[in-house]
């Protein structure tokens, strides 16, 4: 069998040259080169809905695609005299390349195979000529040095982005409460730093900072303080919200969502113009400071992979090897998604596993090592900025010095079944209300969305201290393990009566729960309804909106309150069974911040289907190796329990719903079907469109183009034999014709267009033939009618295919493009095939 694979491998990628794909895909109109990029005039009414953003397709984007720069002109003399100064000469693609050819169009997929053959040619050319002179050794070094480099800007610009991003997210945040005096810039904790009338016990408090109540009226106390502070905390959370999504629907609407999709499609080998531009770059940096500020339930751990992936694809234009190469681009972009994840998190290692297991689609061993340079430098850059001034790289960094017990296991798995089922039941929510935003009249009105969920947002978030407070600082006070100088309600415990209950250290031993400890009990279980409830609707609006931190504080919360449950079961009957032998009277025996920490990694698990890179994530937030086994429990229970409801996560669900060409490798093919079942064209359908390898005038072949809406053609012998020779790309073929017509003299519409290595005879008065061989793929993939689909949908994966033909005895029969085969995995499972939008 690894034979077999070999030997196909070797017999795509014998030829770099010309790949094929046929699909419907309305960016290509007339028959000349121009047509397109000059949009016609019906195009301004095609309109898609990507990842929530209406989009145009007619409108230019901030990142032109590929054109004269992919590839080199090896040969620009050749083509002195083609003007008509001088003797006419059959212009050969092969030999003269055009600007153009090999390039993509936008909703197009990639061909790996072909981009891959161009780098190993590229980088055999510049090996051979590092043997002849110290210019070009010293250019085949930087050209190694390339990428390292690439990486360290990358790290360095991310690493900054997210300091600012999250010292602006703090600040704005703060300025919904109150304001400091000394200097509006600083937010609530470092106005009160240099105060020396704050105490443990009301370390926020400072004459420094005043509330909005003190500022207008004069007062902190009463009912119409309480209410100015309320109305004042709706109005700016209006306003940030108002604001984010105003500017993303002006300027960039890629930058709402969260972005992780995209980027997995983009990975894919799909090709998103302006998805990862500037624009982009700089309204999600804006808007996301502003969507967290405002309130609303969603994170900015997510949008932070999107934001250094558009660092990365920016900073690719600097070096030509990834300016020109999209199969290389990908790999610095499968490194940019780690170093999202690290300065998210403050987790290099973890960022490199998260690219590699949940976004990444071509990761090999070079990347790897790439991917964790990128990661450390953005983390070093990161920690010197020192945004939350506590020398952590998040804001719930924390550690746990108390063991835990084997029995405690049981809570653990637990927490897992919920964080599974609280994951199933959120995907399902989320993604049947998306769907309703995209098929109602809801999702016309975007702002209004958006200003509807911020105004229900912080009315019903207000008065609760524990939904008032942005996300990262709830699930930093739920991982807290209380102390002695510890003032929070969750910390509310009974004073202890003898010193022998004071445990050991700043740690305090197992106490009952005091009135403040019920009380902050209370409002976590109303906390979690409502989190649970308004992350179903937020998650998809049109803002930059992450799901990591709503998913890690729904679960913290649950967490804490079975945390707290388990202690003080573990108080009022140390004698049980369960408790003897290991938590003796006055002993600290239970860490609810521990169960905290579980609960969170389990949700986020449930919905993410996250697990190798979430356990270590975790381990990298919290410091202690003893807790990697009740993380990995838990994050192995939720995942099984979330996949027993559907194999989804969150990520994949949306690529379904937004109809992106995704092939899911976790997804298994089970039908019995065959090649000639999924193949077009069908029984009912007309005949192939074919071009024959001589006899069709250039004409002929321009009425073919301008009559079908394919992207490419076969080349086959005679109609009447149907023997294959080759494929051909339209966008090549018209680009080669337009060209022809400009440099070669006396091509006209009877001219014949040949694709034989030796141009045939022709009459002296006849025309002289266009030669298009050059453009042609010599080495086409095929498979036969009767291979078992789920061979094919295999090879689609592991070589990154975007179409394969299908022959019978050598004759052709039909074609398979990715589009196909997910439209029938789409029939399979009982959805509907025309979800697929893109091909």
């Amino acid at each position: 069998m690894f034979q077999f694979w070999v030997s196909l491998y070797r017999k795509y990628a014998a030829d770099s040259e010309r790949g094929f794909e046929r699909m419907e895909n309305p960016g290509y109109r007339s028959g000349s080169f121009d047509s397109l990029h000059q949009p016609s005039d019906d195009d301004d009414d095609e309109m898609v809905d990507i990842a929530g953003a209406t989009l145009d397709f007619s409108t230019t984007d901030d990142d032109p695609p590929l054109s004269s720069g992919g590839y080199e002109e090896r040969s620009s003399s050749r083509a002195a005299g083609m003007n008509g100064n001088g003797p006419s000469k059959l212009v050969d693609p092969l030999e003269d390349p055009l600007p153009g050819v090999g390039t993509y169009e936008d909703f197009n997929t990639i061909d790996w195979v072909r981009e891959k053959s161009k780098d190993r040619d590229r980088h055999r050319e510049i090996t051979n000529k590092s043997k002849l002179s110290t210019v070009a050794l010293l250019h085949s070094i930087s050209d190694a040095f390339s990428g390292w480099l690439l990486m360290l800007l990358v790290g360095l610009m991310s690493g900054a982005l997210a300091g600012g991003i999250d010292i602006a997210a703090h600040w704005l945040t703060d300025m919904k409460e109150g304001v400091c005096l000394i200097g509006f810039w600083f937010n609530h904790e470092h106005c009160c730093w240099t105060s020396n009338e704050t105490t443990f016990k009301e370390r926020d408090q400072c004459p420094q900072w005043q509330s909005w109540a003190e500022l207008i009226t004069g007062t902190s106390e009463g009912p119409f303080a309480y209410i100015m502070n309320y109305m004042m905390y709706i109005f700016w959370a209006l306003l940030f919200a108002f604001l984010a999504v105003s500017l993303v629907r002006a300027f960039a609407p890629y930058a709402c969502g969260s972005g992780i999709p995209e980027i997995k499609t983009i990975l894919s080998g799909f090709i998103i113009r302006g998805y990862l531009g500037k624009w982009t770059l700089i309204i999600k940096t804006i808007t996301l400071v502003l969507a967290v500020s405002s309130g609303l339930s969603l994170g900015k751990e997510g949008p932070l992979v999107h934001v250094a992936c558009c660092c990365a694809n920016i900073l690719c234009h600097l070096f030509t090897k990834y300016r020109k190469n999209e199969a290389k681009r990908r790999e610095v972009l499968s490194a940019a998604a780690a170093v999202g994840v690290s300065v998210a998190f403050g987790a290099p290692i973890g960022g490199v596993l998260f690219s590699l297991e949940e976004v990444s689609y071509y990761f090999p061993l070079k990347t790897l090592w790439r991917s964790f340079f990128a990661a450390l430098v953005a983390a070093f850059t990161l920690r010197s900025i020192n945004p939350f001034g506590n020398s952590r790289l998040v804001l719930f960094y924390v550690e746990f010095h108390a063991p835990w017990h084997m029995l405690e296991l049981a809570p653990f798995i637990l927490l897992g079944i919920f964080g599974g089922l609280w994951g199933a039941l959120f995907i399902r929510a989320n993604i049947a209300w998306c769907r309703r935003r995209k098929t109602t009249r809801l999702g016309h009105y975007p702002v209004i969305e958006v200003l509807v969920v911020t105004a229900l947002t912080a009315v019903v978030a207000y008065p609760n201290s524990y939904t008032r407070m942005s996300g990262a600082e709830l699930i930093s006070e739920l991982f807290n393990d209380c102390s002695l100088l510890d003032s929070s309600q969750l910390c509310g415990y009974k004073q202890p009566t003898n010193t022998s209950e004071t445990g050991v250290g700043n740690s305090l031993a197992d106490r009952p729960a005091g009135e403040g400890l019920y009380t902050a009990l209370w409002q976590l279980a109303l906390a979690l309804v409502f989190k649970i409830m308004v992350t179903v609707i937020t998650f998809g609006m049109k803002v930059p909106s992450g799901l990591f931190i709503p998913s890690m504080a729904v679960g913290a919360i649950a967490g804490r309150l079975l945390g707290v449950g388990m202690e003080q079961l573990a108080y009022y009957h140390h004698d049980w069974f369960l408790f003897k032998g290991w938590c003796s009277p006055g002993a600290d025996c239970i860490t609810p911040g521990l169960y905290a920490m579980v609960g969170a990694a389990a949700c986020l698990g449930g919905v993410t289907r996250m697990t190798v890179s979430l356990v270590v994530i975790m381990f990298e937030l919290t410091g202690g190796l003893e807790y990697i086994v009740p993380l990995m429990a838990a994050t192995m229970t939720s995942k099984w329990v979330a996949d027993a409801f559907g194999r989804e996560g969150i990520y994949e669900a949306h690529i379904r719903l937004n109809g992106y060409p995704f092939l899911e490798p976790k997804e298994e093919f089970e039908h019995s079907s065959l090649t000639v079942d999924v193949m077009r064209p069908r029984r009912s359908d007309p005949a192939l469109a074919v071009l024959t390898q001589e006899g069709m005038t250039v004409e002929e072949v321009e009425a073919l183009v301008e009559s079908t809406r394919y992207s490419g053609f076969p080349v086959v012998v005679s109609q009447e034999s149907q023997r294959l020779v080759g494929f051909v790309f339209r966008r090549d073929l018209l680009i080669s014709i337009d060209n022809a017509r400009k440099r070669q003299e006396g091509v006209v519409g009877a001219s014949q267009v040949v694709f034989t290595e030796h141009a045939p005879a022709h009459a002296a008065d006849a025309p002289p033939p266009l030669r298009l061989r050059g453009i042609m793929d010599l080495s086409p993939f095929t498979v036969t009618d009767h291979t078992p689909m789920d061979i094919t949908v295999d090879i689609f994966r592991k070589l990154g295919l975007r179409q394969c033909l299908v022959t019978h005895n050598g004759r052709l029969l039909g074609i398979i493009t990715k589009k196909d085969i997910l439209k029938h995995m789409a029939q399979i499972a009982n959805r509907d095939p025309d979800s697929i939008l893109f091909n």
